[in-house]
């Protein structure tokens, strides 16, 4: 190499290499690239980047491609093995790149190829965009910290604001290359390489890339670079040398492409070794045309008034000058983020962190999304989600967003069913979220959010076909036929239907039934009805033929109404709850198959069965009672006599505390029943008081379990009543009729909930009339 550092004579073009050493994302060095080339105006421009990306490069250029876009290398046979180097329209490199293609300059990468990098082990999978000192692995020394510390400050993202991003554009336009390349020749000087065990192998391939550019185009050729690798470039190395490190280095095969990036994943707290802390404020920094401040106050108080905060023209101007005087007070040449976020908190969020939380999430980080001409070198599987998200005017988004589907619609049954199959690939693009939807209902809510990352679960996905239809049909009858339990074959039968892949349902459910054929564990057959259940009304809702399906979940509640009683006999506290839970799921199973009778009732005779079987612990009997008593399958008063004798002397405390954690616990209601129904409440309260000392001592964790899951208001309510005395709570012989309710009904009072009723029912409002017509209208509504 001639010459540590080249400069630009008077009049002339550059006599030696124009090497730019640049910090990646930094505003304030792509404006000084872009001035220097258009100084220097060399006769080739070489980047830092892989050169698997060369024949992509004519792309940056192309209609329809909007940074942050990354560039995507990942091994030909093995797309979870990849690499980005993402680019921002601020960056410098990005800048370099379209310098050239607008002026027809040749332009190249010059890194170490990723085919060397994917094959080594620490490579793969990593981020490794951005590479010098602030690739993802460690580097043992902070460039920035320690220019910073040099020039004596602590705050080495405030010093490079005022060193670089804010510096005006007079002068020579290499002056602060110069600069740079001095500096960073000290540090490597007194710290010595003090990079990656990599840097060393890069920095070789780049010295050789160069010394080939300079063979094609002269000596004036220019490099954009991290500026930790400028003196390496630089320096003179014997081309022997340099061949030698990278002799015999490992390679796979590679393919390429461009993907959409986002600003949050430029961030620094993205994990992104080469990110900034700020993206949004250098965004803002390098597009506006003037007056940066100004237009970020701006920026800042639509965005609060947006989120319903008021802040008037007057802030916004009190909010600059503040900025700018802060900026004077600490004696730097522009207000930076640090001033400009101090102002904002001050004037326009009234001294709260609160409101500067989103401001910091939605402007200073941001969800910015780029984009890919569609054109663009992708896989199979890339091109027909592109195509699908423009049919269903689905666009992916950065921001996360609630989607609504109504099923009933085309449309929206077919975003549905592309969402579902993206998941079944690994694919989250939407996530499933409470809302208006329920089981069986025709609309579903979805919380929908594109990342980066799922670019390249795509290209992983792309094994299993070139369609979303196909590939998510291959992948579910693979997982069918390699899945280790009953419970997952369940799961993908579910999936196969929200997705509507009909020609895997066939092959799914078949492994289904051959798996629960073999399995005789009553809990794996407990774990899979829920799903096959919930299928079953997916489909309904899907109009999708379930027949095979149905017959397959009736089987199993089946062989589940014959294996249940004799597996809940003698469980211990932690199994008899994990059961508990079971029987919970598979009696709403059980009220979601198909046809009354047969199934139905055979599953309350298992009730019944466990509920009287002195061997099953009290919690699964008490929560078997409790089923039947909402069913409506316990005669008249028969929930207070079985009460009465779990709660008997007789039966020991432990036993009895189950009992009523399964009979009145969990979110099932058990507080309002207990509220409503003064009878069972005073069983209850009778029982606890009866209680000894030592044992209340032994039960007292599980009460306190089962009432503290109770509304703060049946809490309340239940204290109380209790609060009054025996006599409240149905105590005093004689107060209550066995099936402890008011000895007579208020039939005006009964009346009064009619017109209610009807305004929610939608029915005709006719005159109640005598009391028994209007509950017999209202038997009829409700039916």
């Amino acid at each position: 190499m001639e010459g540590p550092l080249p400069r630009l004579p008077r009049g002339g073009r550059v006599t030696g290499p124009l090497l730019l050493g640049v910090r990646h994302h930094g505003p304030g060095s792509a404006r000084a690239v872009r001035a220097a080339l258009d100084a220097a105006d060399p006769p080739a421009v070489l980047v830092e980047g892989p050169p698997e990306g060369d024949a992509l490069l004519p792309l940056a250029a192309a209609e329809g491609m909007r940074p942050p876009v990354a560039l995507l290398v990942h091994a030909a046979n093995d797309p979870g093995r990849s690499a980005f180097w993402p680019f921002a329209a601020f960056s410098p490199e990005w800048v370099a790149i379209r310098w050239a293609l607008a002026r027809g300059v040749p332009v190249r990468f010059v890194d170490l190829p990723a085919a060397h990098l994917l094959a080594a082990d620490e490579a793969a999978g990593a981020e490794v965009g951005g590479g010098g000192a602030h690739g993802r692995e460690a580097a043992r020394i902070d460039p920035l910290r320690a220019l910073a510390h040099a020039a004596g400050h602590d705050d080495p993202e405030r010093w490079w604001e005022d060193v670089v991003e804010h510096r005006g554009a007079a002068g020579d336009p290499l002056a602060p290359f110069a600069a740079l390349g001095e500096a960073m020749s000290a540090l490597r000087e007194a710290h010595g390489d003090g990079g990656r065990p990599r840097d060393a192998l890069r920095e070789a391939h780049m010295r050789l890339s160069l010394r080939a550019a300079r063979r094609e185009f002269g000596d004036a050729v220019a490099v954009v670079c991290g500026a930790w690798h400028v003196p390496a470039l630089a320096r003179t190395v014997p081309v022997g040398a340099d061949r030698a490190l990278l002799k015999g280095l490992p390679r796979v095969r590679t393919e390429a492409g461009w993907v959409p990036w986002t600003h949050r994943r430029l961030a620094r707290s993205s994990g992104y070794g080469a990110g900034v802390t700020s993206p949004g404020w250098y965004g803002h920094l390098f597009t506006a045309p003037d007056r940066p401040v100004e237009r970020w106050m701006t920026r800042v108080a639509g965005l609060l008034r947006e989120e319903g905060r008021t802040v008037s023209p007057a802030e916004v101007i009190e909010a600059v000058r503040l900025a700018d005087a802060l900026a004077a007070v600490r004696g730097r040449p522009l207000a930076g983020l640090g001033e400009t976020t101090d102002a904002v908190r001050a004037v326009m969020c009234d001294g709260s962190d609160l409101p500067l939380r989103l401001v910091a999430d939605r402007l200073v980080v941001g969800d910015v999304l780029g984009e890919v001409p569609e054109d663009a070198p992708a896989v199979p599987l890339q091109r027909d989600l592109t195509r699908l998200q423009r049919r269903l005017r689905l666009r992916p988004e950065a921001a996360g967003r609630t989607l609504e589907l109504d099923l009933r619609r085309d449309n929206d049954a077919a975003r549905s069913r592309l969402l579902h199959r993206l998941r079944l690939l690994g694919v989250d693009w939407g996530e499933p979220a409470a809302g208006r939807a329920g089981t069986g209902t025709f609309r579903e809510t979805w919380s929908v959010r594109w990342r980066p990352e799922l670019s390249v679960k795509v290209a992983e996905a792309g094994v299993w076909g070139t369609t979303v239809e196909e590939a998510a049909s291959a992948r579910a009858v693979a997982s069918a036929r390699a899945a280790a339990s009953l419970h997952q074959v369940a799961g993908l039968v579910e999936q196969c239907l929200l997705g509507g892949l009909a020609d895997a349902l066939p092959v799914v459910v078949s492994a289904l039934a051959d798996r629960a054929a073999l399995d005789s564990d009553v809990g794996r057959l407990a774990d899979a009805l829920p799903a096959l259940a919930r299928s079953l009304r997916y489909g309904d809702v899907r109009a999708t033929d379930t027949a095979a399906l149905a017959r397959a979940a009736t089987g199993l509640a089946e062989r589940v109404c014959v294996g249940l009683p004799p597996a809940c006999t003698g469980l211990g506290a932690e199994a008899a709850a994990a059961m508990r839970a079971r029987i919970d799921a598979v009696h709403t199973a059980v009220g979601l198959l198909p046809g009354e009778g047969g199934t139905t009732g055979r599953w309350w005779t298992v009730l019944r069965g466990l509920a009287a079987r002195d061997t099953v612990p009290g919690e699964i009997r008490g929560r078997a009672f409790r089923l039947l008593l909402d069913g409506g399958h316990l005669a008249e008063g028969e929930a207070a006599r079985a009460m009465a004798l779990a709660l008997s002397r007789a039966a020991p405390p432990a036993e009895a505390a189950g009992w009523i954690e399964g009979f009145a616990g969990g979110a099932s209601g058990g507080g309002l029943l207990l509220l409503h129904d003064e009878r069972l409440l005073a069983l209850v309260d009778g029982w606890l008081a009866s209680v000894p000392p030592d044992a209340f001592t032994a039960v007292l964790p599980l009460l306190r379990r089962t009432f503290a899951a109770y509304e703060a208001g049946v809490r309340r309510s239940l204290g109380e009543l209790v609060g009054r005395g025996p006599a409240a709570v149905g105590r005093t012989p004689g107060a209550l009729p066995p099936d402890g309710f008011g000895a007579s009904t208020d039939a005006d009072r009964a009346d009064a909930v009619l017109p209610v009723l009807h305004l929610l029912l939608g029915t005709d409002r006719t005159a109640a009339g005598p009391a028994g017509a209007g509950h017999h209208e209202h038997a009829e509504a409700t039916g």
